[in-house]
């Protein structure tokens, strides 16, 4: 086992080339399918042939069942998983063991959930990212792992990843916002872009189990700047009732990142100008993640930018590129 003082040398060497790595790091599957020309990984079954509405998915909660056996990997003398390196040496400001939904299966548009937590993420997708940061010899965890699209293999948070879409009609102009990580606050992707809002899939409460009412939430938090939000009423929450009734919302796919294992599904919310700006006429510059940068105009130039030449996180840069190749879908009046 490697000390604390080694373990932090890897760990911050995996901070400063956490979008490098993630391109390299999607050469050890040469054989899984990846998104739109990107190192985001999937499986067919993910992909639809065009952007589905997101109430077309269906929910199901089970029990989850154990957790796969992994070896321990890129953990420090004295800890006994990645999660508790992370919360004793170099814990973000945003780090919590939250109860998440667990994916379990993926048929048809009908989606498997279990309970699961959010370190049990960390415990394997970190760790696996440290392990190829620290070049380990022989990878243990992730050859344990394998194919990091079969959902046996390991336990899958999934993040709810939207690419929001301001649309003015008359003009047929639309703007899109992103997200750079700060690596001080968060313990995932810091130091690169992600498209807003995004969040881990988790409910509130027991009968909270709804992607949108996910979704609705890390809008209010990460675009407006609301605290954490709780349990609510979302037939009473006036923001919720605007957000459902202006909000077209469709589901492209879902990928995993080759590094850490995130899983994502990639969404797309569009809002016609005059409803946006009343939703988010108060649009924060940074929130408690990092920064926001507002207003980027939904064009080729910038697609391309954010794709292939910003180091932007895996999901962001595939949801991007499939954004602009069903761009007349998503904008069609």
């Amino acid at each position: 086992m490697p000390t604390s003082a080694e373990w932090l040398e890897v760990r911050a060497h995996l901070l400063e080339h956490r979008h490098r790595l993630a391109v390299e790091a999607a050469a050890e599957y040469p054989d899984v399918p990846r998104v739109a020309g990107t190192p985001l990984l999937t499986s067919p079954a993910w992909m639809p042939a065009a952007p589905v509405p997101l109430s077309d998915l269906s929910l199901e909660l089970r029990e989850s069942p154990a957790l796969p056996v992994l070896p321990p990997s890129a953990v420090p003398d004295g800890f006994g998983s990645y999660s508790a390196a992370m919360a004793a040496l170099a814990a973000p400001s945003v780090f919590q063991n939250r109860e998440t939904y667990r994916l379990l299966g993926f048929d048809g548009g009908h989606l498997t959930f279990g309970l699961g937590t959010y370190f049990d993420g960390i415990d394997v997708g970190e760790a696996c990212a440290h392990e190829y940061a620290g070049q380990a010899a022989g990878l243990p965890l992730r050859t344990a792992v394998g194919d990091p699209c079969d959902l046996r293999r390991r336990p899958v948070n999934v993040a709810i990843s939207t690419l929001t879409l301001r649309h003015d009609v008359a003009s047929g102009e639309a703007t899109f916002f992103l997200h750079w990580r700060d690596p001080k606050r968060v313990g995932h992707a810091g130091g690169m872009f992600q498209v807003l809002p995004v969040g881990v899939f988790q409910g509130t409460s027991e009968a909270d189990f709804s992607l949108w009412h996910c979704m609705i939430r890390e809008f209010a938090e990460e675009m407006l700047g609301a605290e954490e939000i709780g349990s609510v009423d979302y037939d009473a929450w006036p923001f919720a009732r605007r957000l459902t009734a202006a909000a077209r919302v469709f589901y492209l796919g879902m990928g995993v990142d080759p590094l850490t294992f995130a899983t994502d599904m990639l969404t797309v919310a569009v809002i016609e100008a005059a409803e946006f700006d009343a939703l988010f006429g108060d649009l924060v510059a940074q929130n408690e993640e990092g920064q926001v940068l507002r207003g980027l105009e939904f064009i080729e130039a910038n697609v391309d930018r954010f794709v292939h030449h910003e180091p932007t996180q895996a999901a962001g840069a595939a949801l991007l590129s499939l954004a602009w190749q069903h761009r007349d879908v998503l904008l069609k009046p």
